[in-house]
C-alpha cells in the first residue's frame, strides 16, 4: 500500500485470476525447462531484477507466445521463442 512517500509491495490484480494462475504454474515450469524462457528469466535476474519480477515478465512473454500462436493458428516452435528472447 502506499501512502506520502512510502511505498509497499503490491500484486498484480488485472485479468481474470483463473488466466493469471495457470500463466504462473506454466511460467514456474518454463523457467526451468524451456531453453528461450530459461534464458531470458536468468537474464532478468542477473540485471538484478527480483525472482518474482522476473517470474511475471516470463509469464508475459509466455502469454504473447500463445497469442501469437492463436492468431496464425500454429503449433509451438522452440526456434520462434529462441529469437524473441
Amino acid at each position: 500500500r502506499d501512502s506520502g512517500t512510502l511505498r509497499g509491495h503490491r500484486g498484480v490484480w488485472g485479468g481474470r485470476a483463473s488466466v493469471r494462475s495457470s500463466l504462473y504454474m506454466a511460467a514456474l515450469v518454463a523457467t526451468r525447462f524451456n531453453p528461450a524462457i530459461r534464458a531470458f528469466y536468468e537474464r532478468l535476474l542477473n540485471q538484478g531484477k527480483a525472482k518474482k519480477v522476473a517470474l511475471v515478465a516470463a509469464m508475459r512473454k509466455l502469454l504473447v507466445i500463445l497469442n501469437a500462436m492463436l492468431r496464425t493458428n500454429s503449433p509451438f516452435r522452440t526456434a520462434s521463442a529462441t529469437a524473441g528472447a
